[in-house]
């Protein structure tokens, strides 16, 4: 029974962070109720609560659950409804991260933060904060490219979190990747290709990556250079918030000159 718990929990997307917000208990708390036998052994409020949150009437019916789109739609309806209400947003935090941000956007944010905080929490994980440092390190790049969406829009079908006949971005464009992705992973999965074969579209990939860094060092140190030619022109010796204006104006002076040579 406890096995399947855990399989609804996973496949759902509920995070130890979350149920615990929902049942009122720490996370460790969390971790000790899924680790008991039977959930009839739970506190008998918390099993209610539970068996409320699964959309069921007593324990045994946990085996009949199938985890479906509609299904994950209506738990996490259930679940968030309950946690706004719970615990909201304090006045703190309106002068914070969350100024300024609409209600489901202030729920989404806060959502976020937990997953990412839940993975961050065990200082010895370290796929838990590479992970994390991957996700940073996405979320920078994720405008400079349309195809970085579709790979996030892609993620969220294939985990079952959306509609797959649903598109949100560029239908045509969304609908080729996906297609794309779709045919990789499968290649992927079923073990279709060696390394040995991948060898060389790898070493072109790292090739790209390695010329990609040299653009931008380059154009990092062409920026140094311009902005220390600006700095001179105008008399500057270093930049603060008084002169930047005229430092980037001058810069963006500098480059029409070079483009007009």
């Amino acid at each position: 029974m406890m096995d399947k718990l855990n399989d609804i929990l996973r496949e759902a997307g509920v995070s130890k962070v979350k149920l615990s917000k929902y049942l009122g208990v720490s996370r460790q708390m969390i971790y000790n109720y899924l680790e008991v036998e039977d959930i009839n052994k739970w506190p008998k409020d918390k099993k209610v609560m539970l068996l409320n949150l699964l959309g069921i009437k007593n324990a045994e019916d946990i085996h009949k659950i199938k985890v479906d789109t509609d299904y994950i739609s209506e738990l996490d309806a259930r679940l968030n409804s309950i946690i706004l209400v719970k615990t909201g947003v304090s006045k703190e935090e309106k002068n914070t991260v969350y100024e300024g941000l609409g209600k489901k956007q202030k729920e989404l944010l806060k959502n976020i933060i937990d997953v990412v905080k839940e993975n961050l929490e065990d200082t010895k994980d370290n796929d838990g904060f590479n992970s994390m440092n991957y996700l940073y390190n996405f979320l920078q790049a994720m405008n400079t490219s349309p195809e970085l969406r579709y790979l996030l829009a892609y993620v969220s079908k294939e985990t079952c979190f959306e509609d797959p006949s649903r598109f949100v971005f560029d239908e045509d464009e969304q609908f080729v990747f996906e297609s794309i992705m779709f045919t990789a992973m499968t290649l992927y999965n079923n073990g279709g290709t060696s390394k040995t074969k991948l060898q060389e579209a790898h070493n072109r990939f790292v090739k790209k990556i390695e010329r990609k860094k040299e653009e931008k060092m380059g154009r990092t140190m062409e920026l140094t250079r311009i902005r220390l030619q600006a700095m001179q022109e105008l008399g500057y010796t270093e930049v603060n918030e008084e002169n930047v204006s005229d430092i980037s104006a001058k810069m963006a002076e500098i480059e029409t000159r070079k483009v007009g040579n």
